[in-house]
């Protein structure tokens, strides 16, 4: 009996010993791999926007981490709501230590880089091989005070057009529209014609969304011949606002809503329900960016499989052809001094931007995993119309991490894309034949810097009121005196000074 208790006690000991063993080398093996993976590489969070429904695969995350030897924090935030995002984050002083600023947003941020909140990047480009080669002239466009603060995210100067559904053109006889007049035509057909062959009326022209510039308000706008966002006329800087095209684009939109062929409620619609109805065949129209073409066919044909698309990015107005263009940035990637204190741990976040400009980082974020995305045949990518929705899950949202895209030489061509963003990419370069830039993007007004917000709200209000028929166009004048007595009567008065003394 002694035996056997001192038997048991003796195994009870082998496997106590065994375990701690097993545990200490796990530890071990824990501690060596976080080592490894973790503490040897610095660590670098990104606010960045999420244009797409999820984040991208962590496998290809994984394999940019590794490739860059940086540990990543991607801190992605919905398009639609990220500019209350980063501004929410500058107020609070709790930005991570890189975060983007859309084009749009530029002049809400530029007091704080004034005011050190960022560090000035300039001085160190010329350490880097890739960052040394960055376009000086898109470099100069986003300057602040004659001095480079941001890496610049790329993009046509405008993507912007229709995009409509084909297939209820055909059923109803129609053509694509070529005019102001044939838009409006189409949007009526498509509103009260039975566009879907289902015998009830419940469809719409076209959809839109809480957004004057990116939703559809600013594309007619510059087809009516509105300025910019200002003009300049012998010496004197006019907003666009105070131009009867503006007027005429407000009279345009507003017979839209008085006759119901757009959503009512477009005002307080974000840009998540906007798409979303337009994939559920709700709406014939979008007007926006056509390169998003190719995942809204993906998606509503998903759901409808008869649905076909077509864009149209040539509307003709009463000066012809145009429409409205932004500087060769989409944005720009800031770097918080709070965030990242010493010019070391600056040069190792620049540095990872200059790393994911080389070949094999700048492709694996654009393509993602040859095999799994895209094929290879001589020496160029071919991007399969089968691994469309692939790429859009997994890699698509990786573009906005991607510095100076479009003139990085180490991206291999592609051999064949999908047709729809063949097209949305060949009407884009043809926009750049009647573009309509801003004059004022080169001009500093430190009143518009300060008070941006609070007029462009303004005027905002003022014209949706209007559309909404709340006001009429002597209530719209009214607001006008009001956002020149709040602060914009200055911000003409600085801008001129800025144009009469460069």
């Amino acid at each position: 009996m002694l035996n056997t208790k001192s038997g048991i006690r003796g195994f009870s000991a082998l496997i106590l010993l065994l375990i701690v063993v097993s545990l200490l080398g796990g530890c071990m093996n824990r501690e060596t791999k976080l080592k490894a993976t973790s503490e040897d590489r610095p660590f670098l969070s990104l606010l960045a926007p999420l244009h797409f429904p999820q984040p991208p695969s962590k496998e290809i995350v994984a394999e940019i981490e590794e490739k860059t030897e940086v540990q990543l924090d991607l801190r992605w935030v919905p398009e639609g709501v990220y500019t209350d995002k980063m501004m929410t984050g500058l107020t609070t002083n709790s930005l991570a230590k890189v975060s983007f600023v859309k084009f749009s947003d530029y002049h809400l941020v530029k007091n704080a880089i004034r005011s050190d909140v960022f560090w000035e990047i300039g001085p160190y480009l010329s350490e880097f091989p890739n960052l040394s080669k960055l376009d000086p002239e898109i470099l100069d466009q986003a300057a602040v005070d004659g001095k480079i603060y941001g890496l610049y995210t790329e993009r046509p100067s405008s993507r912007q057009g229709l995009i409509l559904r084909k297939d209820w053109l055909d059923r109803l006889g129609l053509e694509e529209p070529q005019t102001l007049e044939e838009l409006y035509e189409v949007l009526r057909q498509f509103t009260y014609g039975d566009p879907d062959g289902n015998g009830m009326q419940d469809t719409l022209g076209i959809v839109d969304r809480n957004d004057l510039v990116y939703g559809i308000f600013k594309t007619l706008s510059s087809y009516f011949g509105t300025p910019n966002n200002w003009k300049v006329e012998d010496g004197r800087v006019i907003p666009e606002f105070m131009t009867d095209e503006y007027m005429n684009t407000m009279n345009y939109v507003k017979k839209l809503y008085d006759e119901k062929l757009i959503n009512l409620d477009f005002p307080l619609t974000s840009k998540e329900v906007q798409r979303d109805r337009f994939i559920r065949g709700e709406a014939g129209v979008l007007i926006g960016s056509m390169t998003d073409v190719q995942r809204l066919s993906i998606e509503a044909r998903a759901m409808n499989p008869n649905a076909d698309f077509t864009l149209v990015n040539r509307i003709k107005g009463p000066y012809g052809y145009k429409v409205w263009s932004i500087p060769n940035f989409n944005g720009l990637y800031l770097f918080s001094k709070k965030m990242i204190p010493t010019e070391q741990d600056l040069r190792v976040a620049l540095g990872f931007f200059d790393r994911t400009m080389d070949k094999d980082v700048a492709n694996l974020m654009m393509y993602g995993l040859e095999g799994r995305h895209y094929k290879i045949e001589n020496g160029k990518v071919i991007l399969p119309e089968e691994t469309s929705q692939l790429r859009v899950n997994e890699v698509n949202p990786l573009y906005s991490l991607m510095i100076a895209d479009i003139g990085n030489p180490n991206l291999m061509d592609v051999a064949q894309k999908e047709h729809l963003t063949q097209i949305a990419e060949q009407l884009s370069k043809d926009n750049e034949a009647f573009l309509v830039d801003d004059p004022t993007v080169r001009l500093s007004s430190p009143t518009y810097d300060e008070k941006s917000a609070e007029l462009s709200t303004i005027i905002g209000d003022a014209t949706y009121h209007y559309i909404l028929g709340r006001i009429d166009a002597e209530g719209f004048r009214h607001e006008i005196e009001r956002w020149k007595q709040s602060g914009g009567q200055a911000v003409i008065r600085e801008f001129e000074d800025a144009l009469s003394h460069p």
